[in-house]
Formats: structure tokens, sequence, C-alpha cells
């Protein structure tokens, strides 16, 4: 056998039979171009035609020549369209207007394949971000921390005050404060600035605003860190919880929840409130994160009986009143970080749920990290006393828990800091900055305000 094979007639069959790949191509491009070949002549890639004399072989093979240039044409024409859809792509991305909606029909044609890193950045520096991206520990630790806040976060009911804060209408400031936790925890740039004060209101910051007293002016552009909790005192806790406690059980019993519209609208009010806080803290040190704490629930998620004169109804009812405050907070931090986030400003604000950090040891348990109810002296009647339902040590070190892991682990989005803040954060200018531009002292609020205090 021939190594070129045999078609069983004996002649040897040519290594390249006429209308081959390799005859096409030495036809040259002009014979592709358009030089006709006449209709007796065999079509390529076509057996020898019959000898039937119909001649059909032949016009059939004529009539199919087309086709394969008009499939190579489909192949180009959509080679062409698919340049086109990438080129939209890429342009459309660049223009702000157009991107969601080829975000949203890019992931459509392609089955849900969609962008899981951030855009490109949509600013006329394309290429550049001015801005320093950190981790979530390094974004808090860069500077100065100022905690800020009332009775929760100084700490009152926690015993080990700085008497020059332990007096009656002062801020009672703890060594068992959640914020000297943190500052021994890490390693701050900076130092520790301890401001929060026992009654103080989102009111209070705010009308204090310039003067001396001022919490929010001691918050400088190197501070790296903010603790704030606030809205017990808006809300005022303290006198619906007396007017719950104190009153005569079984024949009052509808006292308590009566107070409910009147929350409401203390809520609605210390909303606004609160946003107007972050944003002058902002204004002051738009780099910083800012953590602001909710309250942590009081009673047990299913009370067992009373407490004191409390039903078991009226400690849902407080718990849920709990609950209703720390979502409040929580949507307007929200509100405001979405607004830094969505306009590329550097820092954050981030909300700190510690409603569960007593799970077990609410202020009925056995072993509880809440003061229960705490009496007035003797022949001063019937008084809840401001340390009441406030953490105890234990309770700040559980506190103390959520602050540290919201710094490490961050809010669910990336953080960034301004570079020229950075460069000038020299351990001079963090000391120099503590303390605020007016160096105040933090006394207690103004007279008359201190009854729907803590």
């Amino acid at each position: 056998m021939s190594e070129r094979g045999d078609d069983g007639s004996g002649a040897e069959t040519p290594e390249n039979p006429p209308g081959s790949p390799s005859d096409d191509a030495r036809a040259g491009d002009g014979a592709r171009a358009g030089d006709h070949a006449p209709a007796e002549e065999p079509a390529r890639w076509e057996e020898p035609a019959t000898t039937d004399g119909s001649g059909a072989d032949g016009a059939a093979s004529a009539a199919a020549e087309p086709r394969r240039p008009r499939g190579r044409r489909r192949a180009r024409i959509a080679l062409i369209a698919s340049a086109v859809l990438v080129l939209s792509l890429i342009v459309t991305l660049v223009v702000p207007p157009a991107r969601d909606g080829l975000v949203d029909l890019w992931c459509e044609v392609t089955d849900g394949v969609c962008p899981v890193e951030e855009l490109p950045p949509i600013t006329e520096d394309e290429d550049t971000d001015p801005r320093v991206r950190m981790e979530p520990e390094e974004a808090a630790l860069w500077g100065n921390y100022v905690a800020l806040g009332d009775s929760y976060s100084s700490g009152d009911g926690a015993g080990d005050y700085d008497p020059a804060t332990a007096e009656p209408g002062g801020c009672w400031r703890s060594e068992h404060a959640y914020s000297r936790l943190i500052e021994q925890e890490f390693d701050f740039a900076g130092a520790l600035g301890f401001y929060a004060c026992s009654s103080h209101r989102a009111t209070h910051m705010l009308e204090q605003i310039g003067t001396p007293e001022s919490q929010i002016e001691r918050v400088t552009e190197h501070t790296s860190l903010v603790t704030l909790g606030i809205g017990g005192n808006d809300l005022g806790f303290i006198p619906v919880l007396r007017t719950c406690i104190v009153r005569m059980p079984l024949l009052e019993n509808g006292a308590c929840q009566a107070q409910e519209g009147e929350i409401g609208r203390r809520l609605d009010a210390f909303e606004e409130d609160l946003a107007e806080v972050l944003g002058e803290i902002r204004d002051r040190a738009p780099d910083a994160r800012v953590l602001v704490l909710g309250y942590p629930r009081l009673f047990p998620e299913e009370p067992l009986g009373m407490y004191y004169t409390l039903t078991v109804s009226d400690q849902e009812w407080l718990n849920g009143i709990g609950q209703g405050l720390n979502e409040r907070i929580r949507d307007v931090v929200y509100e405001v970080d979405g607004r830094v986030y969505g306009q590329r400003q550097t820092g954050s604000v981030e909300f700190v749920n510690t409603y569960s950090a007593f799970n077990g040891y609410e202020v009925n348990a056995d072993e509880s990290w809440l003061n229960g109810i705490v009496l007035g002296q003797f022949g001063e009647g019937l008084r809840v006393d401001r340390a009441s339902f406030h953490p105890t040590a234990q309770g700040q070190m559980s506190i103390a828990d959520r602050v540290r892991q919201q710094i490490e682990e961050g809010p669910e989005r990336v953080l960034y800091v301004s570079p020229e803040t950075l460069a000038t954060a020299e351990p001079d200018q963090l000391a120099a900055e503590l303390g605020g531009p007016l160096a105040p002292v933090i006394g207690p609020p103004a007279p008359g305000s201190a009854e729907d205090g803590e």
C-alpha cells in the first residue's frame, strides 16, 4: 500500500487534491476577492461529479459557493459587536449617570456575573485617590481618643470615681468606665480625653458649644477615635423608671405604659439633635472614627416574675423602649455615615450594638452587671437614686468588649484618612490639641435641667 493512500483503483492519491486548502492558499487573494470560476468547473471541497449527465452536482456546488464568505462575515460582525459592547462598558463606567444602568445590564447579560470589587473612582482624577486607605484598627489609633456621653459612658454606678467629679451634680467619672479599659488595651499614638458626664443630654452638648463646659469642643482635628453614648436622658429614662416603680402596685397598673406617647415625641426630637451632634463632631474631626453606642437591655428577654413593683409586662415594655431608642440611634448613625461614604469623605460614623451585652446578667439576676434600685437616704422619702439601673464595673467591661470588637473589625466598608492629617499627627501636635481649643473644665448641666437627668 502506498504511504499516500489507495482508493482501490491502483492509482495513487495526490497529496494535495484540487480544491484543497493548500491550493486555496496558492490561488492568492485575487481569486477570493471576485474571480469567479466557470459554472461547469467542479466546486471545491466536492467529490468528482457523477456521470449521470444531469449536471446537478455542478449546479449545487455553484449555488453553495457563497456560503463560506457569508459565515465569515457573520463572525466578523459578532466580533465587532462584542468590541463595541466592551468599549461602551469602559466609556460608561467613567460617566456616572449611566454607570448603574450599565452594570445592571452587564449582570443580566452575564446571568449574574456581577462586579464584587468597588467600582472605579468617578471623579476627574480617575487614576488616583487622595485619601489613604487604612485597616480598621490603625484608622482608630493614629491620633487622640476622645470619650463623650452621659452616665453610661462616664461610669456612674461603677465606683472608683475621680474625686473632682464625685459630688452632687458632678460628672461621676469612674476608673472602670469602658473608655478607660479601651485606653489600656490599645496603643494610641495620642492619649485619652475622658469627658463623658453624668446627666448630659444631646441638647446639653449642643447648647454648650462655644463654652468651657462643652464636650464637643474637646474634639479636634487630630482625634482618631470618638466614642459617644447619649440619648437615655433625652428620652427621660430615669423619670420613666421612677414613674413605673414609685407607684401603688395593682392600683396604678397603667401608669407605667401610659408614658409611651410622650416618649415617642421625645425620641423624634432626639433624632434631630443626635444628627446635629454628629455633624458638629465631624466638623471638628473629619478623619475620626466616631463610634456611637446603644444601650443594654435592663431586664431578661422573658422576665420570670415581678421586680419590685414592676410586673412582667412592665419589664417587657421597658425593654421595648430601650430597643426603640437603640433603633433610633442606629438609623441616624447609618444615615450620617451613608452621606460620609457616598460623598467620598474620610472618617466614619459607626453604631455599636450593646443591647445584649448583659444577657443573663440583667438587673434581677443573681449575679447582675447592673445596679438594681438604689433608694434615697432614710428620711428622704421613696426616691430612686441616679445610680439605679447603671452598669457595675463588670457591666462596663462587657460594654468595653463590644467597643473593642468594633475597633478591630470596623464597619462593613472601607475606611479612609486624609494624608495631610496623618502627616501632621506628630506627638507634640497631639498633646497640644488634647483638651480642645477652649481648655474647658466640664461641669454639671445648666441649673434646672438635672431633674430630667440621671
